[in-house]
């Protein structure tokens, strides 16, 4: 292969020390972030591409494109890109994981090997890959995100080898030199690693929790994924120990303490990615219980288009947004998407003109120019006190993570009426329970009228895989549940399961809402204390969808599957019209 030139070489050195120019011109950093990111280069000499993604300055996929463009070099999203296995193999394992690069493309009438780098003129690692693979080869280069590539490699080269290797190593005392080999080169004991893989693993799988579950005899290892737990390895109990004793020295936690119940948390960063992990441990019959809650700092902010709602729902929610002044409330149960969703809220009306600020228990990911603050009772800062302490901030918007009770009920409404723009959540099963929720606990209607800017019920459904779901004609009850009458024609589809899904037959999942805008009339039936039935009858006037109606949408687009909706919503009043 023909080596780059000198003056390749400083093209493309001017072009690099010019990045901060073309994006201060494309109005993409400014020029305070510019000279930060540039003092950090200065002390780490790392990229400055890859310094002003770490600092969250400009997202990688941006990033990527300005440096497609400024070096004329075609580029590639691999998050979206399906790679072909034969393709993959063409290049050894440990070049790809010890340099993150990817063959992603063959071309077997030019003789033409695509790979996608994140320096795509680095001539040392394009001369490795060149001597590894058949000299008639021609090498072609496209840019990618460094954590794309990550996770990518991730996904295709996962740790299930080295996974049993540890496994066997644990068993039988023989060292399996395969598992040994990790980023740093350096040995680590077996259980360390295995602690490790198991956490890598279900990051991988796009788990939110892990369980590791004490049996009589056994270790039972689960994950939640896309809201249902499911069993991915038992292990001997004399795993058990080990496991727990690993992850609380992570965490923080005592060693010594088995009786009583601790919670702990840590970082790690898997495939170029800040994970935090949340721990909690239960002592039971069979020893101590760990529920370990994954938190993918990349994937807690989603923008408000990617929630899946409908254009309807999606324009109620943004007039929603654009009152100045009171309280926006979110309802379901835990681990129906609450925080998501309001962090998507925020993300749309996060700009430098605004102060945004928040109190959480606790916070689970970082939002940039927002100040966050998780509460402390130990420092006397609860939900209530915390908000009369950020209404002295000079506050324009406020999340307050949950309102338990009537005083910071109270201080939430407070805020409210005082000019800010307020977001929290509340337990209730529906958004027209919040009125009795919030009487229940002490607030008066007088309080709540006028206040309340609207109000939202969701809850998370599986999404069907695309690669498999099945179409198939519904019956008599599952029309009566769709609303269809006999004659309509009407095709829906069900999980079946491929290995793109794991053999689930789901792939993700999206949120279904229900959402109430508040008005005048609204306020008038609160003031007066109107019983549930005519508010329902006021919002059915006005078009309010029930959270159960769009779920039958969700099955009907053929997103999600009947069985799936009635998992998590009850539909059986559809079965009484």
């Amino acid at each position: 292969m023909t080596s780059t030139s000198p003056s390749k070489h400083f093209n493309l050195s001017h072009k690099r020390r010019r990045l901060g120019d073309l994006l201060l011109n494309a109005d993409i950093i400014t020029q305070d972030k510019l000279t930060i990111a540039l003092t950090e280069q200065k002390k780490t000499g790392e990229q400055l591409g890859r310094i002003i993604v770490k600092l969250g300055f400009v997202p990688e996929q941006v990033m990527r494109d300005v440096l497609s463009s400024a070096l004329g070099q075609p580029s590639i999203d691999l998050d979206k890109a399906r790679l072909d296995p034969t393709i993959l193999a063409m290049v050894p394992k440990k070049l790809i994981e010890r340099h993150k690069v990817l063959p992603v493309h063959w071309d077997p009438q030019k003789s033409e090997l695509t790979v996608a780098m994140t320096d795509t003129q680095d001539v040392a690692v394009i001369d490795k890959i060149q001597a590894q693979i058949h000299s008639g080869i021609t090498i072609k280069t496209v840019l990618a995100g460094q954590s794309e590539i990550a996770r990518a490699i991730q996904k295709h080269f996962g740790g299930e080898i080295s996974l049993e290797g540890v496994i066997h190593e644990l068993e039988t005392g023989s060292i399996d030199l395969e598992s040994i080999t990790d980023q740093s080169g350096q040995f680590s004991h077996p259980m360390v690693r295995l602690v490790d893989m198991l956490l890598s693993d279900a990051v991988h799988r796009d788990a939110s929790d892990i369980h590791i579950e004490p049996e009589l005899g056994f270790v039972r290892i689960r994950y939640r994924i896309d809201g249902v737990l499911s069993d991915v390895r038992n292990l001997h109990r004399d795993y058990l120990s080990g496991l727990v004793v690993r992850i609380k020295v992570l965490a923080g936690m005592n060693i010594a303490e088995t009786r009583a119940p601790q919670d702990g948390r840590f970082s790690m960063t898997i495939s170029m990615r800040a994970i935090d992990f949340r721990v909690s441990s239960q002592p039971t019959t069979h020893g101590e219980n760990l529920v370990l809650r994954v938190l993918d700092r990349n994937k807690g902010i989603r923008r408000l288009e990617e929630l899946g709602l409908s254009k309807q729902t999606l324009t109620i929610l943004k007039l929603m947004m654009a009152k100045p002044e009171g309280i926006i409330l979110v309802t379901g149960p835990t681990g129906s998407g609450k925080t998501t969703t309001l962090y998507s809220m925020l993300n749309f009306l996060n700009t430098e003109q605004v102060n945004i600020m928040t109190l959480e228990d606790p916070v689970e990911y970082p939002l940039p120019m927002v100040r966050q603050t998780a509460v402390n009772p130990a420092a006397n800062l609860d939900f209530a006190n915390g908000v009369r302490s950020m209404l002295r901030q000079d506050p324009d918007i406020i999340l307050v993570g949950e309102i338990r009770d009537k005083e910071t009920a109270q201080m939430a409404l407070r805020a409210a009426m005082t000019g800010h723009q307020v977001y929290s959540t509340l337990h209730t099963n529906s958004a027209l329970g919040v009125f009795p929720r919030l009487l229940d606990i002490g607030v008066s209607a007088e309080i709540l009228s006028g206040n309340i800017i609207g109000l939202l019920s969701q809850r998370l459904v599986r999404v069907l895989c695309r690669h498999c779901k099945r179409p198939y004609l519904p019956n008599a009850l599952e029309r009566r549940l769709l609303g269809l009458t006999p004659e309509q024609p009407c095709e829906i589809f069900t999980a079946v399961g491929c290995d793109h899904c794991q053999g689930v037959g789901f792939k993700g999942r999206m949120t279904v809402m229900e959402v109430i805008r508040m008005d005048e009339d609204f306020d008038a039936l609160i003031e007066r204390g109107a019983p549930k039935t005519a508010i329902l009858q006021l919002a059915r006037k006005k078009g309010f969808l029930s959270i159960a109606e769009d779920g039958i949408r969700r099955v009907l687009d053929g997103s999600s599957s009947l069985d799936e909706i009635t998992r998590v919503l009850d539909l059986s009043k559809r079965l009484e019209k």
